[in-house]
């Protein structure tokens, strides 16, 4: 569990580029992507099913990692810098139960942010098969 949402963020760069920035503009702009990606790195640091993931992690870089994630997934023009997620992951013996709890913790960064329902779904469906890199146990 030590790295579950570090894995989770640097799982996005598995995903193929989306050249439609129809769901970046839905879910507010870059910069309102970047805050709710730094609104779920809070998250995870306060979730103490996360929590432990990040206790020998540069937030600081995290952040960055997932800003750029969150930008390339919902269709912006962002470069993600990280590692892949499956590399990632290996060996993490990650459950479904892990997976289902950094995604709460996104919903709940894009509802403070202002994000509607629907919306939400749009992104979190483009999240989604990332699950079969990260979920190996």
């Amino acid at each position: 569990m030590q790295k579950i949402a570090l894995a989770f963020a640097l799982s996005l760069a598995a995903t193929a580029a989306y050249a439609d920035d129809t769901l970046l503009q839905d879910m507010g702009g870059k910069d309102n992507v970047t805050r709710i990606a730094n609104d779920t790195a809070d998250n995870f640091i306060a979730d103490p099913r996360v929590k432990p993931t990040f206790d020998n992690t540069n937030m600081d870089r995290f952040r960055v990692l997932l800003a750029q994630q969150f930008c390339h997934v919902a269709g912006g023009d962002c470069t993600y810098t990280g590692r892949n997620m499956r590399d990632t992951h290996k060996g993490l013996h990650l459950t479904d139960a892990d997976f289902n709890a950094v995604v709460e913790d996104v919903q709940k960064a894009m509802d403070k942010e202002g994000v509607p329902f629907a919306t939400q779904n749009r992104f979190l469906a483009r999240l989604a098969p990332m699950q079969r890199d990260i979920v190996t146990k």
